[in-house]
C-alpha cells in the first residue's frame, strides 16, 4: 500500500516583500515535489513573489486596528487555521514571523508545530519567545547566534538553526531575463536593497555614498525596494547628490538591477538572516555590511566581504551631520572601490560563499525533520 505524502501546512501573514516572505515561497516550491503543500496567508493584497502553481488559501483576514478588534482577529484567524489543520489533515505547520507563530502556536493540534524565528528583533519580547518555545515542537532559527541564545536564556532544547535557501542558478537566470531600466549608462553603482524601514539605517546608506562621491564623483547609489523613500529623497536633495541616487521602488525581479551593480552595502543596525546579501553574492558582487547582532558575520565569517562596525540605531536626517562612524564606511567602501585586486577577490569569494546556502542542502535538513515526524 503506497504511504500517504505526508501534508505540510506554511502560515505567513502576507506575501509582500520581504525575507522570511520570500523564503516562504521558496519553502513552498522545494517542498512540493516530496509532500502535499499548503501555503496560508492573513491577506492577499500586495504580492510581490511568484505564486503560480502553488497551494495558497487565502484566509482574507487582514490586519486591524484597535486593541479589541486586533484581538477579535486573532480568535477569528485561530478558528479557520484550526479547521484547516483539521480537514486538510495537516502533519506539521510551520509558520513565519511573529504574527503567524502566534496563530500557529495556538492552534496546536494532533499535528507538529514548528515556529520560525526569522529575525533578532524578535529576541526584543522574551515573553513571546517563552510562550513560542513552551507551544512549539521545532523553534527554527534563520542564524546560529540566535538559536545559541534561545537555547541558553530560555532553556530550550527544541531550537535549531535552518539557514535560508538559495538557488544560484535560478538567481543568475532571473538576473539575465531583462535589462535594468536605471537612469545613468556607465559610472560604478552601489546598491543595497530592502523595503523602506527604519531598521534598514538608509539614513547612514546616503551619507556614507555622499562621502564616497566626494573622492569617486562617477559613484553611483542604488536603493531597491518598496516604500516612498520621501524623507530619504530629501535628504539626498540636502546632502547634493540626488541627481547619482536612484531609488527604484518595489521590482518583483530585482536581479537584473543587483547584476548591474559594481558594489553592495548594508547598513541594517539589526537583521536576521539578510537574503538581499547573499543574493548580491549569488552574483558576483562584493560586500560590505554592518557587523550587526546577526546575520552579516555569521554570513561574511569576516573572510567571504567586509565587515564595518554596526553604527546608531536613531534616525539622522541632519545632512550637515556626518558622524566618525560614517566616514569610516566610506573610506573602507573608497578604498576596496580603488582597488581593483581586491575587488575581483571578493567576487570570486561573494560566489564561493553563496554556493554554500544551496537549496539541497536546505531540504535536505527538512526532510530529516519530517521523517522524524
Amino acid at each position: 500500500m503506497k504511504r500517504r505524502k505526508k501534508r505540510i501546512m506554511l502560515l505567513v501573514p502576507m506575501l509582500h516583500q520581504g525575507g522570511f516572505e520570500r523564503v516562504c515561497v521558496a519553502t513552498a516550491r522545494l517542498l512540493e515535489p516530496f509532500y502535499e503543500v499548503y501555503v496560508v496567508i492573513f491577506d492577499s493584497s500586495d504580492i510581490a513573489y511568484d505564486i503560480k502553481g502553488i497551494n495558497v488559501i487565502d484566509l482574507r483576514l487582514g490586519s486591524k486596528k484597535g486593541v479589541p478588534a486586533k484581538i477579535v482577529q486573532v480568535i477569528r484567524r485561530c478558528i479557520h487555521v484550526m479547521r484547516l489543520k483539521d480537514s486538510l489533515g495537516i502533519d506539521i505547520a510551520y509558520s513565519f514571523g511573529p504574527t503567524a507563530n502566534l496563530i500557529n502556536a495556538l492552534t496546536r493540534r494532533h499535528n507538529q508545530v514548528w515556529l520560525g524565528v526569522r529575525s533578532y528583533m524578535d529576541m526584543g519580547n522574551p515573553k513571546q519567545i517563552r510562550f513560542f518555545a513552551k507551544h512549539s515542537d521545532k523553534l527554527i532559527c534563520c542564524s546560529e547566534m540566535i538559536r545559541r541564545e534561545i537555547e541558553e536564556k530560555f532553556k530550550c532544547d527544541h531550537a535549531y538553526t535552518l539557514h535560508n535557501p538559495f538557488n544560484i542558478a535560478d538567481i543568475t537566470a532571473s538576473a539575465a531575463q531583462e535589462e535594468a531600466e536605471i537612469p545613468w549608462e556607465d559610472g560604478r553603482i552601489i546598491v543595497s536593497m530592502g523595503r523602506e524601514d527604519v531598521v534598514k539605517g538608509f539614513w547612514h546608506l546616503l551619507k556614507i555614498f555622499s562621502e564616497v562621491h566626494k573622492k569617486l564623483p562617477d559613484t553611483k547609489l542604488m536603493i531597491i525596494g518598496k516604500g516612498e523613500f520621501e524623507e530619504y529623497k530629501q535628504l539626498a536633495v540636502d546632502l547634493g547628490i540626488d541627481d547619482a541616487v536612484y531609488f527604484t521602488g518595489l521590482k518583483r525581479n530585482p536581479y537584473p538591477y543587483l547584476k548591474r551593480s559594481t558594489l553592495y552595502l548594508l547598513t541594517s543596525y539589526n537583521e536576521g538572516f539578510p537574503n538581499a546579501l547573499v543574493e548580491a553574492m549569488a552574483l558576483g558582487i562584493p560586500v560590505v555590511a554592518t557587523d550587526c547582532m546577526t546575520g552579516p558575520g555569521e554570513i561574511l565569517e569576516d573572510k567571504y566581504g567586509i565587515l564595518v562596525p554596526n553604527m546608531s540605531p536613531e534616525p539622522d536626517m541632519n545632512a550637515g551631520n556626518i558622524t566618525a562612524e560614517e566616514k569610516t564606511v566610506a573610506s573602507c567602501v573608497t578604498g576596496l572601490l580603488e582597488n581593483e585586486q581586491e575587488m575581483e577577490r571578493y567576487r570570486k569569494l561573494a560566489l564561493e560563499r553563496a554556493s554554500m546556502y544551496s537549496t539541497e542542502k536546505y531540504v535536505q535538513k527538512i526532510q530529516e525533520w519530517v521523517e522524524d515526524v
